[in-house]
Parts: C-alpha cells; structure tokens; sequence
C-alpha cells in the first residue's frame, strides 16, 4: 500500500474535490488531455476500476490506455498483447521501464493502474485509490455529458464509511484467505469475509445500487471483486462457502451492473482466471487454469428495475 503519491489535478497543488482539502502536500501534474496514458490489465481488480471509471465518465479520447498481458513476473507486466509486445505509444516491453524512467531501481512493487506522462514516458502514479477519485473531480471538464455523479454529496459520508468497508473485508478479504499462512488465520478471514457478504446481500435487498438508485464509485470497487468471485475466489483462494450465483441478491446485482456499459465490456474471464492460476504457484503450483464456470449467467435478466 505504499505507492506513488503525486496526483493529476486541474489547478497545480489543489484538489477540487470539496471533502478532500484544497492544498495538497503532494507533487502535482497539470490536467492536459492526450498527456497522459492509463497502463492497466483486464486481469487485476485494481485496474479493472480505472478501465471501469475511465469508460463511464467518457475520457477514452482524453486520456489514452495500455494495456499488459495478464501474467507478469517478478519484474513487472509486460505489454504482450502488443504487435511484438511494445506498448505503441510509449515503446516499452514492460511497465516496469516507466518507473524507471522516472525512479531508476525503484524499490517498491511495479503496479497496474499507472499514469503515466506520455512526453517522458516516465510514470507519474500508481495510487489507484486516488486515480479514480481523480478521473473524476479533475478531470470533470472533460468528462461526456451524460457521465454518472460517482461522489454525490448528499451521501458522500456514508459512501465513505461503505467503500472502507468493502475494501477491507472484500477487496482485501478475498486476498486475505487466499495467501493466509496458517489455518488460523485462513479461518479468522473467511469468517469476516463471509459477514461482509451477508451484510451486502442484505443491503442491497431494498436498494438498486449500494448508495442508492444510481451509480457510484462504491459500486465499482464492489463490482470488480464480485465479478472475480466464482471464477477465482471461490476456489482458487478458498472462498468456499458458497458461490456468487447462489446469493440471490449479491448475483442479481453483479448482472445489472455487468450488463451496464462500462462494466461488463472492460471484463475478460480468459485473463482474470489466467492471471491469477499462473501467477500464483505458492498456490497453484502446476499453473492449470479451470476451463468454468459457465459465463453465459452473466447475461441472463436480472430484475433489479423494479428497484
């Protein structure tokens, strides 16, 4: 959780987001379309938000995206679904070359999603919290007409405390069982993983979307950990105790929001299931991918109109 703190905004050294304090103590780069190139992976959860955010707020022509193969090594992601796997815009095999453009031997984890400066190819943040929060606030002169409100104010301090919620205890929770070390701590995960489960098929009985009748960036974040869950989490990271598809609820509110545009399009099972299978020896050690689940479910009516 230790990333690059520098942020894009629209006027240097302040935020425009109200809740958010206006001078920042952080390094800061001028909003300017074409500048910037988002490097993300269909295949890591983190990344699919930015894919997702990036696509509702309609910035494809404003800010430009890579994307990495869904494998990496210890080095980094590499730009193998490129013509001779060379990211075209910014002329590099992994991304990994970004950062040292920027930082040579960086020290920490090189991760997707990353801005990166188009004019020096070097990378300019990976703190994926705040680069979706920024696709919004400071990006908003450019955003299409009809973009969703993800950070409405009227409800602004609930979402908070609900998207802290499900990043500890679902974002964070699934991972929390996978590479548990013992059977203790394996036990005590899956246990708040499964209460966290049952708390948002509860509130979601009565509400279309986790805020409400509309979408908001706690939606995202919940929707990329759900649409993983029977293809990966499930069994993969022994989150076992039932699917996604036999939650009722929790199910037919990952369909709404996979057959939203936006949602589903940015979602590739092929490389989600690769990704993690292959990557992950300590857990998979023969790096066999599951053929299922089916994913023809995932286009089936949902019924969540009525809400």
């Amino acid at each position: 959780m230790n990333y690059i703190p520098d942020r894009i905004t629209k006027v240097e050294g302040r935020s425009q987001d109200p809740y958010g304090g206006s001078e920042l103590e952080v390094p800061t780069w001028p909003v300017e379309p074409g500048r910037y190139r988002l490097v993300a992976a269909r295949a890591c959860p983190w990344a699919n938000r930015a894919i997702i955010v990036r696509s509702l707020l309609g910035l494809e022509e404003v800010i430009s995206m890579g994307l990495t193969g869904p494998t990496h090594d210890e080095r980094s992601w590499t730009f193998d679904l490129d013509p001779g796997g060379v990211d075209p815009v910014l002329g590099y095999e992994r991304i990994q070359q970004a950062y040292f453009a920027r930082f040579p031997d960086y020290p920490r984890g090189i991760t997707v999603p990353a801005m990166v400066d188009v004019p020096t190819r070097s990378v300019v943040t990976n703190d994926f919290p705040w680069i979706t929060h920024d696709l919004f606030f400071e990006w908003r002169d450019h955003h299409r007409p009809d973009a969703p409100d993800l950070w409405p104010d009227e409800c602004r301090e609930e979402m908070e405390e609900v998207m802290q919620r499900v990043f500890t205890e679902l974002n964070n929770g699934v991972y929390r069982c996978g590479f548990a070390g013992s059977q203790e701590a394996y036990d005590a995960a899956y246990d708040r993983l499964w209460v966290a489960m049952d708390w948002l098929e509860e509130r979601l009985a009565d509400r279309r979307y986790l805020m409400g009748d509309r979408v908001t960036e706690a939606d995202v974040r919940l929707f990329t950990t759900l649409v993983r869950f029977d293809a990966v989490y499930h069994g993969h990271f022994k989150c076992n105790r039932n699917k996604l598809t036999e939650m009722p609820v929790l199910w037919a509110y990952a369909r709404d929001l996979f057959q939203t545009p936006g949602f589903g399009d940015t979602v590739d099972f092929e490389q989600i299931k690769r990704h993690y299978y292959v990557v992950h020896t300590g857990i998979n050690p023969t790096q066999l991918v599951p053929v299922g689940p089916d994913e023809s479910g995932w286009h089936t009516p949902h019924g969540r109109e009525r809400l």
